[in-house]
């Protein structure tokens, strides 16, 4: 399931792509856009900084900005910086989760594809697509 930070990182990006003029855009105006609360797009907003998202300026004129056009970027890069892993089991997200039933695991291929769908579906789709 995709959380409530995956969701909010790409309504934050399509804000950013939506409302481009060349200077930072103000958290306060994408919270109020987006009906989500400044605190808590705070604490995204970081991690899509780190992550190499978005660039951000503080003072006056500061907020945000996207580092590349829209189409630069996949749904599926955006999710997973927020995410941590889009697999769908343990044993899939980390190569060091230990499974001791991974040799004989009948259900390992089907998970495989799942995650395999998963993946593609989101990294076939980039922000640009889901601009108005």
């Amino acid at each position: 399931m995709i959380s409530t930070r995956g969701r909010y990182a790409l309504r934050v990006m399509i804000d950013l792509a939506e409302n481009e003029n060349g200077s930072f855009i103000p958290l306060k105006d994408i919270a109020a856009r987006q009906g989500i609360s400044k605190k808590y797009l705070e604490i995204i907003v970081k991690d899509m900084v780190a992550g190499g998202l978005i660039t951000g300026a503080s003072g006056k004129g500061g907020g945000y900005k996207l580092c590349r056009r829209p189409e630069e970027y996949s749904v599926g890069e955006i999710l997973e910086l927020m995410e941590s892993t889009l697999s769908s089991v343990a044993c899939l997200a980390s190569d060091s989760y230990e499974c001791q039933r991974r040799s004989v695991c009948q259900t390992l291929p089907l998970w495989t594809e799942y995650d395999k769908l998963v993946h593609d579906f989101f990294y076939s789709k980039n922000l640009k697509d889901l601009l108005r």
